[in-house]
Parts: C-alpha cells; sequence; structure tokens
C-alpha cells in the first residue's frame, strides 16, 4: 500500500485550526494533533526534561518531574532564542511519532495539525497544506476568552508565532474562519477538489 496523502492543517493560535481537525474527525479522517503529541512526548521522556531544564529555564521542570507549563510558554515566548531552542528539542521526536503513524494508517488522506510548520521542518513532510486565517482581533479574541490570557499574553504568542519561510510550500489551500463566512462549505471544497 502507498503512503497516505499527508495534508498539513496550520494557521496562527486561534485561527481555528483545530475548529478543522474536528470537522476532519467527525467526517472519518484521521489527524495528528502536533500539540497533544509533543505534550505527551514531553510528560513521558526524561531526556527531554533533562533538556528543558538546563537549555530553558531551570525551574520548569519540579523535583517530582512535572513540567511547569506556564513558566515554560512564559520564557520560551518571551525569548526567541529559547524558543528556537524548545522546538529544537521536542519536535525531532514529533517528526518521529508522525512518521510511524503515517505508516499505521489504512486511509488514503490523513491531516497533521501544527502551529508551526516551517519551524518545525513539518512542510518538508507534507504532500500539501490547509492554511486557516482569520482577522487578528478575532483571533485576540478567541485565545483570551479559550485560555484565559491577556491580551498581552496572546499577543506575545502570536508575535513569537509570526514567521515568514524562505520558501512556501507548492501547494496551499486557504480557509477563512471569520465568524461570518462557513467553514464546512470550504473544507468540503477542499476535500472534492482534493480527491481528483
Amino acid at each position: 500500500m502507498t503512503a497516505p496523502h499527508l495534508t498539513a492543517i496550520t494557521g496562527g493560535i486561534g485561527a481555528g485550526k483545530s475548529v478543522v481537525s474536528r470537522m476532519l474527525r467527525v467526517m472519518g479522517y484521521e489527524v495528528f494533533d502536533c500539540d497533544r503529541e509533543a505534550k505527551m512526548l514531553m510528560d513521558s521522556d526524561p531526556e527531554i526534561k533533562s533538556r528543558l531544564k538546563t537549555e530553558i529555564h531551570s525551574d520548569t521542570v519540579d523535583r517530582h518531574g512535572i513540567i511547569n507549563r506556564r513558566l515554560l510558554s512564559s520564557v520560551a515566548f518571551s525569548d526567541p532564542a529559547k524558543l528556537t531552542t524548545l522546538n529544537a528539542i521536542v519536535h525531532s521526536s514529533v517528526r518521529k511519532h508522525i512518521n510511524l503513524w503515517r505508516q499505521g494508517c489504512r486511509t488514503k488522506h490523513i491531516f497533521v495539525e501544527t502551529a508551526i510548520l516551517y519551524q518545525s521542518s513539518l512542510d518538508k513532510m507534507v504532500d500539501d497544506v490547509i492554511e486557516v486565517i482569520a482577522p487578528v482581533e478575532v483571533r485576540v479574541k478567541r485565545v483570551m476568552e479559550r485560555n484565559n490570557y491577556s491580551r498581552e499574553e496572546v499577543v506575545a504568542r502570536m508575535d513569537s508565532q509570526r514567521f515568514t519561510p524562505q520558501k512556501a510550500h507548492p501547494f496551499v489551500t486557504e480557509l477563512t474562519n471569520d465568524n461570518v463566512t462557513p467553514i464546512l462549505p470550504q473544507l468540503r471544497l477542499y476535500l472534492r477538489s482534493s480527491q481528483k
């Protein structure tokens, strides 16, 4: 059996990647959630925890091996070098897990959800990209309500994720999730066109 067609679902924080992923799961598609898998790897891998303590901040992991995610986020999202280090620590493991997962999938089209497509080098693994977009103010409001973050925390995260790749993926489909334009018809149109 040939490897399934792999599509990345990406977009800035609060754009609505998870909304698209949930729709796809309801339709019967398999979706790999990079954030969730990264958290599971961080919680279970002693080497990752050790590197977080030595390379990010000594207090990011307590004596019981529990990660202080609030502190980790605060440090990483306020220092671009630390964020780059954090991504390097975690995303090589995530890429390995995606390859294993892809080999075990039995459907022709599968998806991977990621906020940092290019920074994690996942763009080199996928066949095409769905980019979910929304106006900045809509995104800020969503994240403030969802995560109970201050506006400043949300903006800091948005700034840290802002990235212009040297070379964009050649196959990108934009889906608008602005609370005005229905997203499901856009997703269905993408799925129909991708099956041709």
